[in-house]
């Protein structure tokens, strides 16, 4: 089927466009004409031995990929939908060991013991902390007066202290894990002169100093989930190796994600005085829920068919990869009433901002919902009165939603 909107060599993960926007007309086009469709790319862009992927549009189609990973597997290519096009195989395959990157059984195995540091208990252990946190946080950018970088000054610091809390990280060290994690993911963007190599050694760097931790806490148990998850490998804890693949995933998963959500949360505020004004006054439960669909941090993920099968209309290959746009499932207008209004009231709200479901779904979604909840408590008391400097600039990711920089100041 023709698709007449879409332009000839469109590329949904071209990170050019993502530099400069999200493509929700686009998005809206493929969901009315040709939900799944084949996107073409010269061989070997994304550092696969391939010609293009499956993009999914429509929200149903995303959580049915989801919700069947025996019919579209994590591990073959991985979940990231394009790395540097000069990648090797095995840098992709070593990525095989990281719990988003796996499929069941192995998946199933890893998540169950990873998910003792995210049980309610262990969140809610965190919460009077992370409160008192954030509203250090937001106190300590009420006090400048001269325009600041959101990104820097608030948005990063609490998913950087929330991790360094839960695992255990000294606080005086969350800059490291900023560092590194930055790198990982900033092969994309020129401005950070970062090469794949340099990106490597970083995930390396994060690695070894988690590996680092679990030899520690082995020798010298104590009370945290460094403990909790490695202390007694013979009683189905991790490897240290596994350890350290775990923490590389924080470091991405519950570092830049949340960050970014808290920063196009912002933007939005400021965007929508009304929602602003509304947030303040009465401090809706349903608030985090909206901005994570609103920002989607994570644009996109992508899976590999095991088989030859059929998706909304389109006869899919084995081996071909196909890739779920989540910010185009949480702008389908078939699931959300005026899905391109900010609206935190919204409810239901059925976004796919922490994954479409299935053996993926996101294992951090409590504690990243607490710490927007308990950022944006924290601002709206300390900076009521913030605005909006300047435009945010956006990073240039194939698949993050991400902005490195929104200038802001107190009112």
């Amino acid at each position: 089927m023709h698709c007449p909107g879409l332009p000839e060599g469109f590329d949904f993960t071209d990170p050019d466009l993502l530099h400069h926007r999200v493509p929700l007309p686009e998005y809206a086009e493929l969901r009315r004409t040709e939900p799944v469709r084949w996107i073409a790319q010269p061989h070997g862009v994304a550092g696969f031995a391939d010609t293009g992927y499956w993009a999914v549009t429509r929200h149903a189609d995303v959580r049915f990929v989801s919700a069947h990973p025996e019919l579209f597997s994590s591990s073959l290519n991985t979940a990231v939908i394009r790395f540097h096009e000069h990648i090797e195989r095995a840098a992709i395959d070593t990525q095989r060991l990281i719990l988003l990157n796996m499929d069941p059984p192995e998946h199933t195995r890893v998540r169950q013991i990873v998910q003792r540091g995210f049980t309610p208990r262990a969140i809610r252990a965190l919460e009077d902390r992370l409160r008192t946190r954030a509203q250090a946080i937001a106190g300590a950018a009420r006090t400048r007066s001269e325009p600041f970088d959101f990104v820097t000054e608030v948005a990063r610091e609490l998913p950087l202290q929330a991790i360094a809390e839960l695992i255990g990280v000294p606080q005086e060290d969350r800059s490291k894990i900023f560092d590194w994690s930055n790198k990982m993911i900033a092969y994309d963007d020129p401005e950070y002169a970062v090469t794949a190599e340099a990106g490597a050694q970083s995930a390396a760097e994060i690695i070894s100093y988690a590996m680092n931790m679990a030899a520690e806490r082995k020798q010298c148990p104590a009370r945290d989930i460094v403990t909790t998850l490695v202390a007694a490998e013979d009683e189905g804890n991790l490897t240290s190796d596994e350890f350290g693949f775990f923490v590389l995933m924080l470091a991405v998963a519950g570092n830049e994600t949340t960050r970014h959500a808290i920063t196009h949360g912002m933007h939005a505020f400021l965007t929508h005085p009304g929602q602003w004004e509304l947030f303040k006054r009465e401090r809706p439960a349903t608030t985090a829920e909206e901005i994570v669909r609103w920002a989607t941090p994570v644009n996109s993920f992508q899976r590999t068919a095991t088989e030859d099968t059929e998706l909304g209309g389109a006869r899919i290959r084995k081996g071909d990869r196909v890739g779920l746009f989540y910010a185009s499932a949480n702008h389908d207008p078939a699931v959300f009433t005026d899905p391109g209004a900010f609206d935190v009231t919204r409810d239901p709200n059925p976004h796919l901002g922490f994954g479409g479901g299935g053996p993926h779904y996101c294992l951090g979604k409590s504690l990243a919902v607490l710490e927007i909840d308990l950022v944006f408590n924290a601002i709206a008391d300390a900076m009521p009165d913030l605005r909006l400097v300047e435009a945010p600039r956006r990073l240039r990711s194939a698949w993050l939603n991400g902005v490195k920089e929104l200038r802001v100041a107190n009112g």
